[in-house]
């Protein structure tokens, strides 16, 4: 794949994560704010007067609005574009699939990798649930999860591409994702718990934001996948052109 091949797939990625990260916009914003709302309002109810007289540098409302904006595109865009360079070394590395197919199957292990096994070990919590002082402790832990299963998620792409010409595609498949399974459950074991959900807070409400931050997600990465599979099927098995007076069959 040369270089300009590879740029335009890159401003591609780049444009279908800040679609895909509007689509999420909308997800976080109808789904999650209530319960950030929500959960701001049991923590102000539970502090009593310790937090009275506190300048508040940044309102509620911006937060819900500009902030929640820049953080989601920001994000969709970076991710969007990191995505789109995996793209250009998976592609034809991973198996006999399309442009479309390549970028779903893609969005899908990113979506698992990136957020999903992190989420399972150290789920998203809203304001009111966990300690300040150890924000910093509990950053280092989710992203070292995170980092880890990454590492794993590639550990076993190579693994399966290896074993497939000895034991067969659906084997080395099966053996990539058990092993990946496994050392991702040990990595479960051994990793400190994290839980300082308060007492008395209520379980619909912090089962409600969790479902919320994962379908924020899940519309990301599933719209990117989507997005970005038709623009890079347009760039890299581009239409034929009818000559004039030509007409190009539907089957051509």
């Amino acid at each position: 794949m040369n270089s300009t091949t590879v740029r335009n797939l890159l401003v591609r990625g780049m444009l279908a994560g800040l679609a895909a990260g509007v689509l999420a916009l909308v997800v976080a914003y109808f789904l999650g704010e209530p319960n950030v709302d929500s959960a701001i309002g049991f923590e102000e109810a539970h502090a009593g007067h310790s937090h009275e007289g506190e300048a508040e540098l940044v309102s509620r409302s911006l937060q819900s609005t500009a902030g929640l904006a820049t953080g989601v595109l920001v994000y969709g865009v970076a991710f969007g574009g990191i995505a789109a360079l995996a793209y250009c070394y998976a592609l034809g590395r991973v198996g006999n699939f399309g442009p479309r197919a390549t970028a779903l199957l893609l969005s899908g292990c990113a979506l698992l990798a990136v957020y999903v096994v992190p989420f399972l070990k150290y789920p998203a919590n809203p304001p009111a649930v966990g300690n300040p002082d150890t924000i910093g402790k509990r950053t280092t832990l989710y992203v070292l999860m995170m980092v880890l299963s990454v590492l794993l998620a590639v550990g076993a792409t190579i693994l399966g591409k290896r074993l497939a010409p000895r034991i067969g595609t659906w084997y080395a498949t099966v053996v990539s994702l058990a092993g990946f399974a496994v050392v991702i459950g040990i990595a479960f074991a051994i990793l400190p718990v994290v839980n300082e959900v308060p007492e008395h807070f209520p379980a619909a409400l912090l089962w409600r934001f969790r479902l919320s931050a994962l379908a924020t997600q899940i519309t990301l990465w599933a719209g990117f996948g989507l997005l970005f599979g038709e623009l890079a099927e347009r760039l890299l098995r581009p239409r034929p052109v009818a000559a004039p007076g030509e007409v190009v069959s539907a089957g051509r």
